[in-house]
Parts: C-alpha cells; structure tokens; sequence
C-alpha cells in the first residue's frame, strides 16, 4: 500500500509523520518551519527532502492527510445568554473543535462589544442563547445586532430552537452566511455540541484555509480536515477508549505547551468520586478541551510573569538574574532557543508554571458549605483524581531532559487541596511528536494509530 504521509501546517513548523500502512510502522518524522507568509508548499518540501534524506528507502507515498493551526488557527467568538450556561456551553463547542475562543458575550451585545467585534480577527461567530422553549428575546436581539453589523464573518446559530425560524428570515435577505445548527444546551445544564462542531470543521475545511493562504497545499496534501487542536483531541480519545480488540488507557490527560497557549485534554467522565459529594454546574463533556491564551512559552511570556510574583517565580527558578528580562526577550524572539544551564532553567520554569496554573483552571473544584445539618460538598468541573496517565507534547516537553519533572505540577498539591487533581498518574512523553498525525491517521486506520501511539509514547 505504501507510505502514508500525515501532516500538520502548525505556526512555527510543519511536521510530518510517514506511516507504513503495511507493515504498520512509523518510518520517519521530520520538520520543517512553516513558510505561511510565502507559500506553505516550500515548508512542506523542506521537511519532506529531509525525511528522504533520513529514510531513503522510504516507500512511495501514497496516501496524504493534513491539519492545521498556521496563521494563528481557527479563532471564533461565542456568545450566549448566561455566562455560566449557554456562554460555556458555546465555549465548549467551540474549543472541542479545535479553536482559540478571543471573545465571549453574555446577556445582550452592546454597540460597544459589536465594535470590537468589528475590529477583531476572528473566523467565525457561534451565536447562543436559551434553552428550547426558553429565553428567546436575548438571541433574537443579538442575531439582529449582528446582521445589522454586516461583519463579513460566518454566524453558526445554535441556540433556543424556538427562535431559529425568525432568525432564518431576518438573515436570509441580508447576504450573511449563516448556519443553523441543533441548540448546545437543549436543556438546562445538558450539552450537546456534535452538529455545531461539524459545521465549524466545514467552515474551517472550506473558507478559513483557503482564507489564510493555506488552501494551496491541498494540491500536494489533499484535503485538510481539521484544525489540529482537534486531531490531538481525537488521538487522546483513541487511546483512552481503545479500538475494538485493542484496549485503551482509560482516563487520559494530554497537556500540549507551546510558545502561544498551554492546551489541556482530558478523556473521561470526571464524575464525583465520593457519595458525599454533589454535582454542580454545566455538564462536562467526556473529551474535554481549554486553551490559556496566557499561558506559553515564547508569544505569552510576559503575560504570564503578569500571574505570578518574582517571589512565587523564584519557586520554580533558581538563579538570581532579572526575570522580566529573560520573558520579554522570549516574547520578542520567539524561535529563541536557550543555551546555556541558567536559560534552560529558565525555559523550565516556564513551562512548571504553565502546567500548574492551565491545570487549576482546568481541573474541577469542591466547595465546602457549611449548614445547620453539617458540610455540604459540591463539585464543578471534572473530578480528575483518578487520572490513569498524564502525556506531554509541545517542544518544551518533547526536548527537555526534565519533562517528567515538569509534568509532575499536575498532581495533587498540598497548598490547592480543593482542586481535583490526578493523585499518581504515569507519565507518558509524545517525543516524536506524532499526537497530531494518529489522530489524522485514526480516521481512516484508527486501531494501527492506536498501535502506534502505545509503541511510541515513552
């Protein structure tokens, strides 16, 4: 059958990954830096002639699938009735399909908010609000303010389903590109967010790529059929749940620090482990995603010396040298690669706290109430106390000696005993960085990426 070629266009470099499909093996992984500004094709060529160079015998290729996070991803607004709600649940949606959510609006959009709308750089907007056969007047109002706004952005509606035929009328005349898509909260505090991650991933397939200049690869690659948040998620889902005879991990985390964001994913139902203990807030979905914008290693340096003093650094840092310093020439030279023992320990730092704090915000919390008849114990977010393994990806991770160390920040910790994090889970490192591509090569292969992945995760 050959090789097939598994790519992903990221920001800073294009990896490739060839499979044998025959004799269901990995022959090779290579990169190259992305060349967005130019032409992707040149990136992509660099990395293939040094794989060739690598893997001469490497067979012909004959199958290519591709994902994609250059040009800064997939980027959308959501907007909802109630923050803790139908906001979330718009969220939610949004980053389970793989995109950086920049703006979230509650309640009615203001003159102000359709300003900065106007302004940003976003791909797409995912409108909420009310449950079925609830609140209507609040979507009502903002489809119109959006339609009025004429954005030039597509608009996926996927709010009360009470409202969807006056919407539809109000935007069919108006020349904006719209969706209508099942509500993601039908029901209070139920998710339900398949067919507005569907319609995101068309939208992505179809106009962002081509949009961002990317849309030329397809020549060579093919289609590119998601953005590659979501092939990571997917890969984490595989292995957790397995694939027919080959069994899964179970409960998984996969966190991913790169020079922008720290991304988090979790696998599992994260339900209370005690009976004491009441479930509280949005359904949580079984394949969790978050991104912290500023949590990263190079873009967000300085946003995140912003979260932490120079005295709760110097907990992660050893030396005595000026802190401010060394994240704003992060900041400013982002292909900065350290060099010696001193930047290297900086490096690790960084990486320490973007691992701790993504993980707090990730991570479900108890809350104790005290009452006439005793404490009462409620949980909000995931229980993740019984995490099976913890997988680190993302060039900090994948290139240092201490990665184990690094990732050991996700466990329960003394002083945030309210946090529901992993107790004592295995540590697993995506050296090779093939996350991505086995969750490509599991939509066509899913139980030799499943294979894969257990052979290469070390």
């Amino acid at each position: 059958m050959g090789a097939h070629l598994l790519v992903d266009f990221g920001s800073t470099y294009t990896k490739i990954t060839a499979v044998d499909i025959d004799k269901e093996c990995i022959i090779g992984t290579s990169k190259a830096m992305t060349t967005v500004k130019t032409n992707v094709l040149e990136g992509l060529d660099l990395a293939l002639e040094k794989l060739k160079v690598s893997y001469p015998d490497m067979p012909e290729i004959t199958g290519v699938s591709a994902c994609s996070s250059a040009a800064g991803g997939l980027k959308m607004a959501a907007i909802g009735l109630v923050e803790e709600l139908t906001v979330e649940a718009a969220k939610r949606a949004c980053l389970g399909a793989g995109a950086l959510v920049n703006y979230v609006f509650s309640h009615h959009l203001s003159r102000k908010e359709i300003k900065q709308l106007r302004n940003a750089d976003i791909d797409i907007i995912l409108l909420a609000g009310g449950t079925d056969g609830g609140n209507k007047e609040c979507i009502l109002h903002n489809a119109k303010k959006l339609r009025d706004a004429n954005l030039g952005i597509p608009i996926i509606v996927a709010g009360n389903k009470d409202a969807a035929d006056e919407i539809e009328e109000m935007f069919e005349d108006s020349g904006q590109e719209f969706y209508i898509v099942d509500n993601v909260m039908p029901k209070l505090k139920k998710l339900q967010v398949k067919e507005a991650k569907e319609v995101i991933r068309q939208i992505f397939i179809t106009k962002i790529i081509e949009a961002k200049g990317i849309k030329k690869a397809e020549e060579k690659t093919g289609e590119i059929i998601m953005p590659t948040p979501e092939a990571v998620l997917l890969a984490a889902e595989l292995l957790a749940k397995g694939h027919e005879d080959e069994e899964g991990f179970g409960e998984i985390m996969v966190i991913d620090i790169g020079g922008a964001t720290t991304d988090v994913h979790t696998i599992g139902e994260g339900f209370p482990k005690r009976s004491e203990v009441i479930l509280k807030g949005l359904q949580e979905p079984f394949a969790k995603r978050t991104v912290e914008g500023d949590l990263g290693m190079r873009y967000s340096a300085n946003a995140l010396l912003s979260l932490v003093s120079p005295y709760e650094f110097k907990q992660y840092y050893e030396y005595d040298s000026d802190i401010e310093s060394a994240a704003r020439k992060r900041h400013e030279n982002v292909d900065y690669l350290p060099d010696t023992a001193e930047e290297l320990a900086f490096d690790k730092a960084l990486a320490r706290i973007c691992c701790d704090y993504s993980m707090s915000r990730h991570v479900g919390h108890v809350e104790v109430v005290y009452t006439p008849l005793g404490n009462m114990y409620y949980q909000t977010g995931k229980d993740l106390s019984d995490i099976n393994y913890v997988i680190g990806t993302g060039g900090v991770l994948i290139n240092n000696e201490d990665a184990k160390e690094i990732l050991k920040e996700v466990n329960k910790k003394s002083n945030k005993k309210l946090e529901l994090r992993p107790t004592d889970p295995k540590i697993l490192i995506d050296r090779r960085y093939i996350l991505s591509a086995m969750g490509l090569l599991g939509q066509k292969y899913p139980k030799l990426a499943l294979k894969l992945m257990k052979e290469h995760l070390v």
